[in-house]
Parts: structure tokens; sequence; C-alpha cells
């Protein structure tokens, strides 16, 4: 069982998801990835939606759409069903990445192990910058591992990450396993993830 550190960051290349450059979204929230438009009642309010049901009303644009409907005898609007306006909000929604490192022995030659680590580092130094969560799983011997459930602290990341011994058989089979249920456990928490 050998122990590898990690190549620098830096030598790694940029990572580009499809064939567009990252967007760097400027809204405060929990992750900054992933934009989501019309949640409930929650996120910045941007626009308003007519709507049959008076739950989270945007009382400008129903008032708006109200004023065409003139004054009662009393001098009050009149609203109608067909007026209600409710809120259009956008949030973000957080972005949970799992590391799946194989730490078999293979991954011991010709420092494959280092270029592994560095490369998860410059993904953890982006995942920091995204406010992502993070999970870390690795496989060697006869099994996989959970060496982080998903937290939003890289540098506990890190650590673990620089401490993987390699060496042993490649149990992909039950670290696809692992990753499943481990995804699964997220969503159950987390439905509105």
């Amino acid at each position: 069982m050998k122990t590898f550190t990690a190549s620098k960051p830096g030598q790694i290349k940029q990572l580009r998801l499809g064939n567009q450059p990252l967007k760097k979204v400027q809204q405060p929230g929990t992750g900054r990835r992933n934009p989501i438009q019309d949640t409930q009642q929650k996120g910045h309010y941007v626009r308003s939606r007519q709507t049959d049901k008076p739950v989270d009303l945007a009382l400008d644009a129903t008032l708006r759409s109200a004023a065409t409907n003139g004054l009662s005898e009393t001098g009050q609007l009149i609203i109608h069903p067909e007026n209600w306006q409710r809120k259009v909000r956008n949030t973000t929604s957080d972005t949970l990445i799992m590391f799946v490192v194989d730490a078999s022995g293979s991954m011991s030659a010709r420092k494959r192990m280092e270029a592994v680590k560095g490369a998860v580092l410059a993904l953890l130094t982006d995942a920091y910058q995204q406010r992502d969560r993070v999970s870390f799983i690795a496989y060697r011997g006869v099994k996989a591992e959970v060496l982080l459930e998903p937290t939003k602290s890289v540098e506990l990341a890190e650590k673990q990450l620089q401490r993987l011994p390699t060496g042993g058989r490649t149990p992909l089979a039950h670290a696809l396993s692992l990753t499943y249920d481990s995804i699964c456990r997220q969503r159950r928490h987390e439905p509105d993830q």
C-alpha cells in the first residue's frame, strides 16, 4: 500500500461542462451552478404569472391587473380571481459533486494517483468557489468506502484526499452500488434539491 502526494492543481486543464464555459452567477444562496425558476416561495421575486389560486400572490401585479376593473360603489378596487398574479421566483440549487476514485494498485503506476489527486484538488477549488457540496468515495481492495459524507468543507475533503492510500484490486461494482445508495440517501433527505 502506497500513499502519493497530489500534483499541483495548476497543471490540470480547466474543466468545461459541455462546450460552454462555466457562467458566474452573482446570486446569493447555497449553490451557484443550478439556477431554478418558479420555486415555491423561495428565492427572489422576479416577475408574476396569472394563477387560479391565491397563494404567494404578487400584490403589485394583482393590483395592476385589477385596475382595469374600476372601483366599487364604496371606492374599493374590484379584484376578480382572473386578476390574481402569483410571484415567479429565481433561486439556485445545491450541487453535490461526488468524487468516486479508483485507489487500486494499478493507480500507483506512472504517477497516476498524483495526477488524479491534482485533478480532484482543482475540482475542489472550483467547488469551493461555487459553494457546492462534495462527497468522496474510494474503492480498492475488496470494497468501496465513503471517506467523506456530503459536506461544504473543502478543507475536510482535501485532508481525506491527501491521505488516500492505494493498493489491491478494483471493486468497481461495489463502488457504483455505494455511489447509487449515497445519491438515493441524499435525495430522501433533500427531495427539493
